[in-house]
């Protein structure tokens, strides 16, 4: 179809009236020429393409493919996602050397204390998919010289049937905000009750499945078993399970502004020897070391509403948890007026917080938060005589307001009233900057 064409093309162009004969004549050769060209180029494609036919056709077939288990094309490539995430400000506190929550033990230090300017823990964060199987995440924080791997885990894939494995040191899916890292709060310092259950949040080197049923109203159950290495628990040096967790969620959408999501969570773990700091009757710090079970139970419930699901101008969220936690075993109270004496130990105590966030105009958020713990009912079998069981029950206002020039940038100013210790009512103003550079996934619900 090709040749006839371009023939009638050349000839057409060759045949106005006017045309004397000696150019009709160079025409018809010029295109006399350009057919044999054509046709000695066309035999000689249809020789390679029947020798490559043949050739083929004595070639053994080749074996299937792997491509789970295959190199890839470029052995030197390595592209996942990278982001790091800084956040540092400024804390003006009281200066106080070491601050309790008091009735709870341990009474640590609660993290964020650091007064005036200072660059809190960055974070250095790699994921990507493995292959087709498996997911790979990687954070680590950075800080003054020191590394911490704070997460470590795979997860995977293709399981099927709505179950999820996870394995490594990962941040327990049990309560709300747990599995959420400082930057991702609604405020710039924790809740009181996870600073006394938890310290931060918890961590656990292990294992996790976790199931989301098929069904219209969204329902997830997991469970995790793991080394039971971080508070409350302690590292016990043992092949066996230090830790247990089990919990569930349930949520969904009404209309089109509002979702929601509730669960109940129970953690089990275990200490030897875990050391903390109480006050006697005369006020002198002794030394108190618990060993024993430890077991936690919390609720948490989350509401969220944005005019017809768009959160970029105007949203709301509201989140509270609260827990109930109960630990029996024996305490080694040493130092002040307890000496050196072991005696049985056994607290059931109480608490939670309740938030809302309201987005009130675009890039501009405003947030209130209160926090009360309930000591509860503490037995220090023969250190009673030795040891004040205050009624005090701790609590936090706080108020902040945030602006957010970019969804990868956030500034905070917040207030606190902070009364975690007895006789403490302490007015702190904090600062906050949260950048993220790089590739970061987005949060949970």
């Amino acid at each position: 179809m090709l040749r006839p064409a371009l023939l009638a093309a050349a000839l057409a162009v060759a045949s106005p009236a006017h045309a004397d004969d000696a150019d009709l004549a160079a025409l018809r050769a010029e295109v006399k020429a350009m057919k044999a060209d054509y046709e000695t180029r066309i035999q000689a494609l249809e020789a390679r393409l029947a020798k490559a036919e043949a050739s083929a056709a004595t070639q053994p077939p080749s074996p299937p493919q792997d491509t789970a288990s295959a190199a890839p094309s470029n052995p030197g490539a390595f592209n996942p996602e990278i982001s790091v995430i800084l956040q540092g400000g400024y804390a003006h506190l009281k200066d106080i050397p070491e601050r309790r929550i008091t009735g709870f033990l341990p009474n640590g230090r609660p993290p964020g204390s650091t007064r005036g300017f200072s660059a809190d823990d960055s974070e250095l964060v790699l994921a990507s998919n493995v292959d087709p199987y498996f997911r790979g995440y990687f954070n680590a924080t950075l800080n003054d010289g020191t590394v911490g791997v704070e997460e470590a885990w795979f997860q995977t894939l293709a399981l099927g049937r709505g179950l999820t494995l996870k394995g490594g040191r990962f941040r327990s899916g049990i309560g709300y905000q747990n599995e959420q890292h400082p930057h991702a709060w609604d405020f710039a310092t924790n809740n009181l009750m996870y600073e006394a259950l938890f310290g931060e949040g918890y961590g656990n080197d292990g294992l996790q499945l976790r199931w989301v049923a098929p069904t219209d109203l969204f329902t997830e159950l997991g469970a995790e078993i793991g080394r039971g290495a971080n508070f409350p628990g302690t590292d016990r040096n043992t092949n066996g399970v230090g830790s247990y967790a089990l919990y569930g969620h349930v949520g969904g959408d009404v209309g089109d502004s509002h979702s929601w999501r509730g669960g109940v969570s129970y953690l089990s773990t275990r200490a030897e020897a875990r050391s903390g700091t109480l006050a006697d009757f005369a006020g002198t710090d002794v030394n108190a070391a618990f060993t024993g079970d430890s077991t936690t139970w919390l609720a948490d419930f989350v509401w969220k509403w944005a005019p017809r699901g768009n959160s970029t101008i105007h949203n709301f969220k509201f989140a509270a948890e609260a827990f109930r936690r109960e630990e029996s075993g024996s305490l080694d109270c040493t130092g002040g007026m307890c000496g050196a004496r072991l005696g049985a130990y056994r607290a059931t105590q109480y608490g939670g917080y309740a938030q809302g966030v309201y987005q009130f105009m675009p890039r501009w958020r405003a947030g209130y938060r209160y926090d009360l713990l309930d000591p509860g009912s503490r037995d220090y079998g023969v250190n009673d005589a030795y040891l004040p069981r205050p009624g005090y029950k701790p609590s936090r206002h706080s108020l902040m307001v945030d602006y957010s020039p970019s969804e990868f940038s956030r500034w905070r100013l917040q207030y606190t009233k902070d009364r975690a210790s007895q006789g403490q009512d302490e007015n702190q103003w904090y600062v906050q900057y949260i950048f993220s550079l790089g590739t970061h996934g987005a949060h949970s619900f």
